[in-house]
């Protein structure tokens, strides 16, 4: 495991989970010089005592699937029991059912075994940069949206329904966001991936509409009769407004 004592907090901290230790080397490389601090572990019981140590503050976290005494699966359950740091889950290529599972269960985007450098880059300051809004208000507009019951603040980062407050992921939060500001407008799935990816969609790319299916349950709606988020079928989503319904 990659522990430096001498850790600069002044960098992104960032944690791969892998057992691969070149392209832990390779990853580390390429981002140490961009301004990332990276931390390495090599077994699924290591990494996640790594990311659940409270001295270190990960702003990110690569996890590979396949791991040595741990899944990467049963480390994201673990992981998302105490922390909401924001996951990028490593799959196969073109294993979709990987991808599936791993943002039902908590990951917050996925990238493929074979990503190149500037797609890792370009998915690692998406996330990173809705942790660092998370963690310091001041890099938000501290702006509240209501719509009936749910509540929304995202300079506190909090969102709640009712007298509930949510626990989402920071995916689910942007997204629960992008729809509280167009409620009782259709929202696109390509205009919801740039909303809270910040990349331009992919045609293959059906991860908004796991991410979507995980906030409904969180809701506790129902997609055949919703009180929140309504299928426009080959177009998109709409948060439901009530003023209007």
């Amino acid at each position: 495991m990659n522990q430096s004592s001498n850790i600069d907090y002044a960098k992104t901290q960032l944690l791969i989970i892998d057992d691969d230790r070149k392209l832990c080397r390779l990853v580390r490389d390429y981002l140490e010089p961009l301004g990332y601090q990276v931390a390495a572990a090599h077994t699924g019981p290591d990494g996640l005592d790594l990311a659940l140590d409270e001295s270190r503050e990960f702003e990110a976290i690569i996890l590979d699937v396949m791991l040595p005494g741990m899944d990467g699966f049963e480390l994201l359950k673990r992981l998302r029991a105490g922390s909401d740091t924001p996951v990028l889950m490593l799959t196969s290529r073109g294993d979709e059912a990987d991808r599936i599972v791993g943002l039902e269960i908590g990951a917050d985007d996925y990238l493929p075994k074979t990503f190149s450098t500037r797609e890792l880059l370009a998915r690692l300051r998406a996330v990173t940069r809705r942790a660092k809004v998370k963690r310091d208000p001041a890099h938000s507009h501290e702006s509240e949206y209501a719509c009936g019951d749910l509540r929304l603040n995202e300079g506190t980062h909090t969102a709640s329904q009712g007298d509930t407050v949510l626990t989402l992921t920071a995916i689910e939060f942007d997204l629960l966001a992008a729809f509280m500001k167009a409620k009782g407008r259709v929202k696109s799935r390509e205009q919801l991936i740039e909303d809270v990816a910040h990349r331009h969609f992919d045609v293959f790319d059906r991860s908004i509409d796991v991410h979507v299916s995980a906030l409904r349950k969180k809701l506790n709606d129902d997609a055949k009769q919703p009180r929140y988020i309504r299928t426009i079928r080959s177009v998109g989503y709409l948060l439901i407004n009530p003023e209007y319904s």
